[in-house]
């Protein structure tokens, strides 16, 4: 099923024309061709934005961020969200769905679809699921069977021009013979279902974000940008930066970096040094 016409029309001309393939045969997945926007995960200052939303937006533009991608709506309509956007200068890069993966295995799809709505009116392509139980990837059977219905998903948005993906825990890279849990998923989904690789998670489950950026060429629309070591803002800890860029700006097709910190007593702070250490390394 496809959404409705209703809901196609609700998706702006400038999101369907930035992701679609063009008609002169325009590669979705070609490296990028300009400098890569770069959006924050609003689940890194969470708790603030649950006390005043308004108040974080306008401090997260102020510092240079042009997008953010949200995990959870923080109890506004679509149209409240797009607002406080659109006041900022900030566009919605992604959303962490709020729709749980395993309660769409049965073909039940009216919480997705709403959710899905939801998102054009943001103006969002990148629907990323940010979790799923153990049971739908702990065995290449599970693995396949799981990446089957992201591929169903990912068709079922298609003719919005969105797109459908599942971000990165350590415990992805889990092993599951000679290969990973994670590298089992992308290879049974097809492109048009994003790997929204987390570099630090993926270094914390003993997997090499390198190799599977490589390894995935074009699948890596979106990229979250968090650090291997302690507390370290982004920049200040222990991954390669310089090849994961590369990579990134090469054969993955990035088209937004987004920056996730997670803990620390001042998230705006450790925020503000995540993107002021991107800008010294020329992003």
């Amino acid at each position: 099923m496809n959404l409705s016409r209703r809901q196609l029309l609700r998706m702006t001309a400038g999101t369907a024309a930035a992701y679609a393939v063009g008609a002169a045969g325009t590669n979705l997945f070609a490296a990028a061709d300009k400098k890569i926007p770069i959006g924050l995960q609003l689940y890194s200052v969470r708790k603030l934005c649950e006390k005043d939303l308004p108040g974080v937006l306008k401090a997260v533009a102020a510092m240079g961020y042009v997008g953010v991608e949200f995990a959870g709506y923080y109890d506004r309509t679509a149209e409240e969200l797009k607002k406080l956007l659109d006041d900022n200068g900030l566009k919605c890069c992604g959303t962490h769905l709020i729709t749980r993966i395993n309660t769409l295995t049965d073909g039940k799809y009216d919480e997705f679809d709403k959710e899905v709505e939801f998102n054009q009116v943001l103006g969002n392509p990148f629907l990323i699921f940010p979790w799923m139980p153990d049971e739908m990837r702990n065995s290449a059977e599970a693995c396949k069977k799981t990446a089957a219905l992201l591929d169903t998903l990912a068709e079922r948005v298609r003719n919005a021009g969105a797109y459908v993906g599942y971000h990165a825990h350590g415990g992805d890279f889990t092993k599951i013979g000679d290969t990973t849990q994670w590298d089992l998923l992308f290879e049974n989904s097809s492109a048009r279902v994003v790997m929204q690789m987390d570099i630090g998670n993926c270094i914390g489950g003993g997997g090499d974000p390198y190799a599977t950026l490589k390894k995935f060429p074009g699948r890596s629309l979106t990229v979250h940008l968090k650090e291997y070591g302690g507390d370290a803002p982004v920049g200040e800890g222990e991954v390669d930066w310089k090849q994961v860029f590369e990579i990134c700006e090469s054969v993955g097709g990035t088209k937004w970096y987004v920056v996730e910190h997670e803990s620390g007593d001042d998230p705006l702070g450790s925020v503000d040094a995540c993107l002021k250490n991107l800008r010294k390394m020329g992003k």
